[in-house]
């Protein structure tokens, strides 16, 4: 205590201003209160003379001169005057510095004495006097009781209801002692007479005054203060008699918060005058003082009296306290007079009055129309608030007209014996309405009473229904029914007559009732949730359709936990579907808060707390997405409170998780200008909420529809909604940000610029910031999305069609790809081409703003992400939104960025290609690659991992028509190279002891092989290549050849045994048919209804399975070493080297090649045939110097041939080679496209001993095994 007081000793000011504000709130501003009210009255009048010299000057005779505040006066003020208050200011804090420092040394003087004046029992030393002027003791001495009165009058009629700016907020006001009241209140006393803006509210004085009595005894303080509240004429021209005073104005301030309540009549409808007068005098009886502050009249008779009309405080300028007539909205949202905010900008001010932000524009806005028009319809409306000087009073203040009161109101102090006068004479009013009054508290009292104590249900259920009647009719005197019904014993009442009454009327009025006392009071809120049961009453009420009880369970504001445990999700969705009830007119009450916001709040609760635990939904899927309901939740964004509009964009956000395909409808049905104006009074986390749903409904399928929502956005916000998210961007946190900048990206591509534009300048470097923040995988993903998203490709369901796209270009063949793909090019319209262009032109623009930031800084940022991603998702979008940027690159004006992205990109593209997890993965990277190739400098670096490529290009060619395309492309002129077409070998199996290797055949992911010995073995030909699996010996001799039946998933195999057997692998290998060939079979070819084969002799014999009847022979005049059978069309190799086409329907001949004689005694005969396409290749000697001749099949034309020369024992063709197994067991590899050998596989035991006698590739033409004479079976793969 005592270094307090020596802070107060030693710098006063310092002290009282920062360092213990509140102890001299405590101990030094009571002692001071004389001297504040001393410099009160000194600014008082000095305001009153600067107003009557102004109004001496003509400047403004109208009533408003009178009624200005004391911003306005100063206004007026000429330099010697404003000179004068400046000095007043100056002197008040040297008093108040003089004062304390005598005060505090006093005090220490009586906290040192302590103990020892207890013990002697001394009187205490007297308090200092009191100092009033600087260097003026003797006239600070002779400050006596009459002149505190006058001090007292001056600073009543200072605070005149007319002396009160709309930026002081009534509920700032507290009592003067510290106990008594919010500091905040009273530290408006401490602060000196200011140029600003300020007022003490009247109460604080009154309160004060209320605690002793007058010394005077001229009558009460409270008397005085309500007859300075009243308008007065010169003490000299008119009496106090004549000046008639309102003892309801104070009042009604004072019960400012009540009569704003949701209970009041609602604003502008005009109550009769009788209603009126009885309100004014209900809060004359309020007060202890009513007696001293009755209505006076002229010479005792009425005053005539008009209906109050309040003004709308928006209405007021907070500077001059007058309704506009050229308001000016000022960048920091304010709204002034301009003459006024331009006189005070010219007294050299740079900040806004109310906020003190600094003001950054050089001029004034233009003038605010929409306000003006509203100001000029209020007027139309009221003409009796237009036709007097309009001030902002409290909403319940009354507005006083006397006949006498022609001339300009001026500041007065009233006469002290004129407020006796006016105190001693009661009106006759007042008597009637006290009675009411006390009629009213009567029956209140009874209903209470029985509510409480009857035993009768009846009797409690018509107590509610009497008391919900006096509250309504308890107007201006709600305090009085709300003290009454807030006590615990009377809500327990009303909770009783909810478990106990079945009248629907009772139960919506006791919970009207109870919802009014939880909304005014915490008390009652405590009350209710003390017991968990009447909550559960309430649950249980509104389930069974009291829809009322949903606003008062919002009131009770339980925890997100509480409502998912009272499982009321369905019920709120019902109300909401229903509208809630609010457009009822008929309903039997009006809740404070509308039941269908109550629902949406709460919903949105349950769906926020419900998303965290995904286990168990908390609403069904089908109920969210329903029309109804989205139409009806849809409407909420446009509510006037900001609560539910926030709630129903969290909700909606919800629907379009459940179902994307509710986005049209959400966007039809939603009115965004209200949403987007709360954007600016909301929290960070509401903003987000916002951003997030304006970013989802943007995933619209038509591009011509999305451009429509995005002018929405940027034109329909009272303010620029650009300007604000650029300044949300600036502060959002960084999982925030690529959201933001996303949309603030697409609001400004809307229009492209010719010059930079700062926000896309901001947006980009933004979503580059994020990419490169390894810190937050969280935000990196969320910018790697972004960017893929910018491309504007979604389904009607908002699935992002960017990496369908990109595949659909590298034509990969997926299951995946639906139907939507094409729904644009379905349609034949106009519209669809427009659609097409729209779409084109927008994904142009956005890549154009992301590729040219910075010379390419987003593929530096892409390949970081490439490069370092630990999550898939990440590594996915990062790859998609690389592919997209360089596949647009060729599209783009030349900016030079094709080679920044080739530098950061193409090594990490080259590593996806190579080895990347998915297939789909490493098109997208062949999708940029192929881009890359456009130019010779990106083909050239290509061509440094051409071996990477070329190997991965063979795997994708199966399935991705532009890898088959870039393979051409980078194998051009290199086709013979052994490096491109590298074999290696898989494996190998030793099987000399079946002998030798007859034939060879794949079935699915299995190689057959058959054997001299009549063996069929199976092995693996897929990871475990060459591994048995499978072995047979049913044959009895040589298994001569192998066909596969692919249509029915059957092997045949043809036997020397003179047999034909059909098999079926399933778990085993199993024979399932024998045909009876009654020869030896030397070549075999099936169908689905016959098979072909060769004899040991001549001929060619057709065995059918449905005819039970023998073989049919062919082409009996030929010997044949060799058979494919295509489409009905048997294509033979015969041993005199001729090549034969039979119709086996007609049984016609067609000779492809003449057969020869032998030429000194040898033979050329056809060893291998086979059909790939429309062509036909034939495998033999060299005789005539190429031993493959390549044939037309449908015009037997010789298209080609290979000038190998080995003899072909076998031959088979892939996509791309040609294999030629040769007699001394070298397989030799051919392009199939030039037609030029590329390299040769060394078959056999390694001397080379072993001729190659067949051969098989699989499907995909990438594994070739080989079958020898000396029993050995090789497989080699390309790599």
């Amino acid at each position: 205590a005592a270094a307090v007081l020596d802070l107060f000793a030693l710098d006063p000011a310092l002290a009282r201003h920062e360092l213990a504000p509140a102890a001299f709130e405590a101990l030094f501003a009571p002692r001071l209160l004389p001297v504040m009210r001393h410099f009160a009255a000194r600014r008082a009048s000095t305001a009153a003379a600067a107003a009557e010299a102004a109004s001496q000057r003509g400047e403004d005779g109208s009533v408003e001169t009178a009624a200005m505040s004391a911003m306005r006066v100063l206004s007026l003020m000429s330099g010697a005057q404003a000179q004068e208050m400046r000095d007043l200011e100056r002197e008040y804090e040297k008093v108040l510095d003089a004062n304390c420092i005598a005060y505090a040394l006093y005090l220490k003087k009586i906290l040192e004495a302590g103990d020892a004046a207890k013990e002697t029992y001394s009187p205490p030393p007297p308090p200092p006097e009191l100092v009033f002027g600087v260097g003026d003791d003797d006239q600070d001495g002779d400050v006596d009781d009459e002149t505190t009165a006058e001090t007292d009058e001056a600073v009543s009629s200072q605070n005149d209801v007319r002396y009160n700016p709309i930026w002081a907020d009534a509920d700032e006001a507290a009592d003067l002692y510290p106990r008594q009241g919010s500091g905040k209140g009273r530290r408006e006393l401490m602060r000196p007479p200011s140029l600003y803006p300020q007022r003490v509210p009247p109460h604080l004085i009154v309160q004060q005054q209320q605690s002793s009595p007058s010394p005077t005894g001229r009558g009460s303080p409270v008397a005085r203060l309500r007859a300075g509240h009243s308008p007065a004429t010169p003490s000299s021209d008119v009496s106090m008699e004549d000046s008639p005073s309102s003892s309801s104005e104070l009042l009604a301030g004072r019960e400012e918060k009540h009569t704003a309540s949701p209970l009041s009549r609602p604003a502008g409808r005009a109550r009769p005058r009788g209603e009126e007068d009885d309100d004014d005098d209900v809060a004359a009886m309020l007060s202890p003082e009513h007696a001293s502050s009755v209505m006076g009249g002229d010479g005792g008779g009425d005053v005539a009296r008009r209906p109050v009309v309040a003004t709308p405080k928006d209405f007021v300028c907070p500077i001059t306290s007058q309704v506009f007539d050229d308001p000016v909205t000022l960048e920091t949202g304010q709204t002034y007079e301009r003459r006024a905010i331009q006189e005070w900008l010219d007294r050299g001010n740079a900040t806004c009055p109310i906020t003190r932000h600094r003001l950054h524009g050089a001029h004034l806005p233009s003038t605010n129309y929409v306000l003006k028009r509203l100001i000029a319809a209020w007027r139309d409306q009221n003409p009796a608030a237009s036709s007097s000087a309009p001030t902002p009073p409290p909403p319940a203040t009354t507005t006083m007209d006397s006949p006498a009161a022609a001339a300009p109101f001026k500041i007065s102090s009233p006469s002290p014996d004129a407020t006796v006068s006016q105190a001693s004479a009661p009106s006759p009013t007042s008597v009637i309405a006290q009675a009411s009054l006390d009629s009213a508290v009567g029956e209140l009292r009874a209903a209470v009473s029985c509510l409480c104590t009857s035993e009768e249900l009846a009797d409690s259920e018509r107590s509610v229904l009497r008391i919900e009647r006096l509250w309504r009719e308890a107007a201006g005197a709600e305090h009085v029914v709300l003290a009454a019904l807030a006590k615990p014993a009377v809500v327990n009442g009303f909770v009783e007559i909810l478990f106990n009454s079945v009248s629907a009327q009772v139960l919506q009025v006791a919970v009207f009732l109870l919802a009014e006392l939880a909304s005014r009071d915490d008390a009652v809120v405590q009350t209710l949730t003390r017991v968990d049961s009447d909550v559960d009453c309430l649950v249980a009420l509104f389930k069974k359709g009291l829809v009322e009880a949903v606003s008062l369970i919002h009131l009770l504001s339980p925890s997100p936990e509480q409502l998912v445990e009272m499982d009321m999700a369905d019920a709120l969705v019902a109300t909401i579907r229903r509208g809630g009830g609010d457009d009822d007119g008929g309903a039997v009450v009006k809740m404070c808060v509308k039941p269908k916001a109550a629902s949406v709040i709460l919903l949105s609760q349950i769906l926020v707390e419900g998303g965290r635990d995904s286990s168990s939904p908390a609403v069904a899927k089908s109920a969210l997405v329903s029309e109804r309901f989205i139409r009806s939740v849809a409407a909420s964004l446009e509510a006037e409170q900001v609560e539910e509009r926030v709630a129903a964009v969290r909700i909606l956000l919800r629907c379009v998780a459940e179902d994307g395909h509710c986005r049209s409808s959400i966007v039809e049905n939603s009115a965004l200008a209200a949403v987007l104006d709360a954007f600016h009074v909301v929290g960070d986390a509401d903003k987000f909420d916002i951003v997030r749903l304006l970013s989802e409904l943007l995933k619209l399928k038509r591009r011509s529809a999305a451009d429509r929502l995005l002018r929405t956005i940027k034109e329909a916000s009272s303010f620029s909604m650009m300007h604000t998210l650029l300044v949300y961007l600036q502060s959002t946190t960084p999982e925030q940000s690529p959201v933001v900048a996303g949309l603030l990206l697409q609001l400004d591509l809307l229009v492209e610029p010719r010059k930079i534009s700062m926000y896309r300048e901001e947006a980009v470097d933004s979503l580059i910031q994020c990419l490169k923040n390894s810190d937050y995988p969280r935000s990196q993903l969320l910018a790697a999305e972004t960017i893929m998203n910018l491309s504007g490709k979604f389904s009607s369901s908002g699935r992002p069609l960017s990496r369908s796209s990109l595949l659909k270009l590298a034509r990969v063949k997926e299951r995946h790809r639906p139907s939507h793909d094409l729904s644009i090019s379905r349609g034949a319209g106009e519209d669809e081409m427009e659609e097409e262009k729209a779409a084109a032109e927008w994904e142009r623009k956005a890549a154009y703003a992301l590729v040219s930031h910075e010379f390419g800084l987003v593929f530096e940022a892409l390949s970081g992400c490439l490069a370092a991603a630990k999550n898939g998702e990440l590594f996915t979008a990062s790859l998609v939104s690389a592919a997209w940027l360089v596949r647009m690159l060729p599209l783009l004006p030349d900016t030079g960025v094709l080679g920044a992205a080739r530098v950061c990109l193409l090594r990490q593209l080259v590593l996806v290609l190579r080895s990347g997890k998915h297939g789909s993965d490493r098109a997208l990277a062949m999708v940029a690659l192929r881009s890359f190739m456009n130019d010779r400098e990106g083909m050239h670096e290509i061509t440094t991992y051409i071996k990477d490529v070329l190997r991965t290009l063979r795997e994708l060619k199966k399935s991705s028509g532009l890898a088959f395309e870039m393979l051409k492309l980078l194998s051009d002129g290199q086709e013979s190279s052994i490096d491109m077409w590298n074999h290696k070998e898989l494996n190998h199996a030793d099987c000399s002891s079946n002998g030798e290797v007859t034939s060879i055949a794949y079935f699915k992911s299995y190689i057959f092989s058959g054997h001299s010995d009549g063996t069929l073995k199976v092995w693996e030909g897929s990871e475990n290549i060459l591994r048995l699996v499978h072995e047979s010996q049913e044959h009895t001799k040589a298994i001569t050849s192998l066909a596969v039946l692919h249509s029915e998933e059957k092997l045949f195999s043809g036997s020397l045994d003179r047999t034909i057997r059909v098999w079926q692998l399933r778990d085993a290998l199993r024979c399932v048919e024998v045909h009876d060939a009654k020869d030896p079979v030397q070549s075999l070819a099936v169908a689905a209804a016959m098979a072909c084969f060769a004899p040991q002799g001549s001929g060619v014999k057709v065995l059918s399975w449905n005819n039970g009847g023998g073989a049919k022979v062919l082409n009996a005049s030929k010997v044949v070493r060799s058979m494919a059978l295509v489409h009905g069309k048997l294509f033979c190799g015969c041993n005199d080297g001729g090549v034969q086409e039979i119709d086996l329907a007609s049984g016609t001949i067609g000779v492809i090649q003449q057969g020869s004689k032998r030429i000194i005694g040898k033979a050329s005969p056809i060893y291998s045939l086979h059909l790939h396409g429309d062509l036909l290749y034939t495998g033999s000697t060299s005789l005539d110097g190429a031993s493959v001749k390549i044939w037309s099949s449908s015009n037997y034309s010789l298209v080609g041939t290979i000038p190998s020369s080995v003899e072909v024992r076998s031959l088979v063709v892939s996509s791309d080679l040609v294999y030629l197994g040769s007699r001394n067991g070298v397989v030799e590899i051919w392009s199939r496209e030039k037609l030029t050998r590329i390299g040769a596989l060394q078959a056999g035991g390694g001397g080379g001993g072993g001729r190659v006698q067949c051969m098989a590739v699989d499907a995909d033409g990438d594994v070739i095994v080989v079958g020898t004479s000396d029993g050995r079976i090789q497989a080699w793969g390309l790599t």
